[in-house]
């Protein structure tokens, strides 16, 4: 690790994925507190977060990363002038944006899913660097301080604009698979296409990724050519030919939040997965009769 000062890393929202990545930005010494609610703050300060894995995922954790609980730094206020990692869910970021605009962050990375959020994003952060990331990861939290991580990688995607920040040099550090390439556009539609196309799909037939795209092959290529025609309307362009062969790269008995959220009646990401869709369709003159259908489904769900 570089000797260099650097800022503070403020991981807001340590859920499953920032709490992973507040784990690893501490394992590998870098000076990073998670930034979350009372009682995941209170967590923290009692027993540390600690990442656990089953089967390949362990494996990977152990050989790439080492294993054991970190003592993770935890605050319920974002720290003045740090590098913000943003890792909460969609739907919470309205709760934390005045917090972040008040610490007077040096930059902002954003690991929010969907493709809306960039813009509410940089107009309460004026004149701050905000960047829009991607993460591949499967985890989720079985506890407030443990996680399990379920997938063996942790990948980020991070635009070129992004290729100065302190929380890219960080994680590039602490482990995960860091590329830094292309544009915020195409960086954040690479990963929308995937995740909205599985997350609705596994949510609308109840099923793991592998079993929800093949239970209906004909809504499935609808489904895929409206995300398709959504991206290409927004500048990001792709097949459906090429988003078939990366759904094929999915493991079939993956499961998604969306997807398990919604079983249990928890908040969730829909309208940023499937309305934003709905919304862009409207906006470009794109009829999506497809996802209009399977929102609907889980609307009234």
């Amino acid at each position: 690790m570089s000797t260099e000062q650097r800022p503070t890393i403020a991981v807001v929202g340590p859920g499953a994925v920032g709490g992973l990545l507040a784990w690893l930005l501490h394992r590998a010494g870098h000076d990073v507190v998670a930034v979350g609610r009372p009682a995941t703050v209170a967590a923290f300060e009692e027993h540390g977060i600690e990442v656990r894995g089953d089967g390949a995922a362990a494996a990977f954790a152990a050989e790439r990363f080492g294993t054991g609980v970190e003592p993770v730094r935890a605050s319920i206020d974002v720290p003045e002038g740090a590098s913000i990692i943003l890792a909460t869910k969609t739907y919470g970021l309205d709760d934390v944006l005045p917090g972040i605009a008040a610490s007077h962050p040096v930059e902002v990375l954003s690991l929010l899913n969907g493709v809306e959020h960039m813009a509410p994003l940089r107009d309460a952060l004026p004149g701050v660097p905000v960047a829009g990331a991607a993460i591949a990861v499967s985890a989720l939290r079985a506890s407030r301080s443990v996680i399990e991580l379920r997938s063996p990688w942790v990948r980020i995607e991070a635009p070129e604009a992004a290729a100065g920040f302190s929380s890219v040099a960080a994680l590039t550090d602490a482990g995960p698979a860091v590329r830094v390439r292309g544009t915020e556009v195409d960086v954040l539609w690479a990963k929308y296409r995937m995740l909205a196309s599985i997350a609705l799909l596994t949510s609308y037939w109840r099923q793991p990724v592998g079993a929800a795209i093949s239970e209906d092959p004909e809504l499935t290529e609808a489904l895929l050519t409206e995300v398709v025609a959504c991206s290409n309307a927004s500048g990001a362009p792709a097949s459906t030919l090429q988003l078939v062969e990366v759904l094929g790269g999915v493991p079939g008995g993956m499961r998604t939040s969306l997807q398990e959220d919604l079983a249990v009646g928890a908040p969730n990401e829909l309208d940023a997965l499937g309305g934003a869709l709905l919304r862009i369709g409207a906006a470009s003159g794109i009829q999506t009769p497809a996802v209009e259908r399977i929102v609907s489904a889980l609307t009234v769900a």
